[in-house]
């Protein structure tokens, strides 16, 4: 195992950083919950966790102020003060949305990313403070600060690779989920009354099963948040709640109705045949009328609830 690997296995098992992490997760939970709060530092309507992109425009800028630290004279300072307070402007919302997604961790995803955050926290502090030295005068205090922040920097973003890339924070549970292209039976129509919902093997994909007066909808039962059991979730409006950070989404074509998720459910097509309910993947193009049918739906649903008020 190399030095890296053995340092964050360290980190990883830490349970000592859980009587920091605990209440810090806590307080940012209940700062979040609003739906416009979540949904905005989720990246929901993006399509995609909002907080890696608002990262690169940190490091970009740091790292080209550290650029011209080395290879720029004094005639670059303005730049260099100039990429470091972009920097700083940026590293606010970047935390703000690194916060929202920390908080929703548990075990050794939640340690990394307490450690990480605070030598962002640090990476912060020192750039802060550089720009006021280098506008005081001091501008080796501030080229010192600068580089001290750069290191800071440079070992929390291998941090955020680890939770990111090693570790699975916030990819999408059902970006590699493949279910049949055929009619596929997954459960007797008798075992699944109006209004209830059940989950059920999909040729290898656990799928979730609704049915109404009409119809039987069918979406991917695994979270494409954190993976939380949809089966367990509770059905509201059309729509499905995950039981642990309350991700909802239509049953009718998978889609977003609240954060934290940003990346939709698969979505099925469902029939019932021969006493059996069965289901496949959408043909090409039957997705996309399945989301303006979603999206018809939720109209007449808010129209609905308008004229009842």
């Amino acid at each position: 195992m190399s030095m890296p690997h053995r340092a964050i296995h360290r980190v990883e098992n830490a349970e000592a950083l859980d009587k920091v992490a605990e209440p810090v997760s806590s307080v940012v939970q209940r700062a979040v919950q609003p739906k416009p709060i979540r949904d905005l530092l989720s990246g929901t309507n993006l399509g995609h966790p909002l907080h890696p992109s608002l990262t690169d425009v940190a490091i970009g800028a740091w790292s080209m102020a550290g650029l011209l630290d080395m290879v720029g004279g004094s005639e670059a300072e303005p730049f260099t003060e100039l990429m470091t307070a972009a920097g700083v402007a940026a590293a606010v919302p970047t935390a703000l949305t690194g916060f929202n997604d920390w908080a929703d961790t548990l075990g050794a995803e939640r340690r990394v990313g307490l450690v990480h955050a605070g030598l962002n926290t640090v990476a912060l502090a020192l750039y802060a403070a550089s720009l006021v030295a280098s506008r005081g005068g001091g501008r080796r205090k501030g080229k010192a600060l600068r580089f001290a922040g750069l290191t800071a920097m440079g070992i929390s973003a291998y941090l955020g690779g680890h939770m990111s890339f090693a570790q699975g924070v916030n990819v999408n549970r059902t970006a590699w989920q493949e279910g049949p292209d055929d009619w596929t039976p997954v459960l007797a129509a008798s075992e699944l009354a109006e209004g209830e919902h059940r989950t059920a093997d999909a040729d290898g994909v656990r799928v979730l099963l609704y049915r109404t007066a009409t119809e039987v909808h069918a979406i991917a039962a695994t979270c494409s948040h954190m993976g939380g059991p949809l089966g367990e979730g509770t059905i509201e409006n059309g729509c499905v709640i995950c039981p642990w950070h309350d991700s909802t989404f239509r049953l009718a074509d998978g889609g977003i109705e609240r954060g934290p998720a940003s990346s939709p459910q698969p979505s099925y097509e469902a029939r019932i045949q021969n006493g059996r309910i069965e289901v496949r993947v959408p043909p090409p193009g039957a997705q996309s009328d399945m989301a303006k049918e979603g999206a018809h739906r939720r109209g007449r649903r808010l129209l609905s609830r308008a004229s009842a008020s």
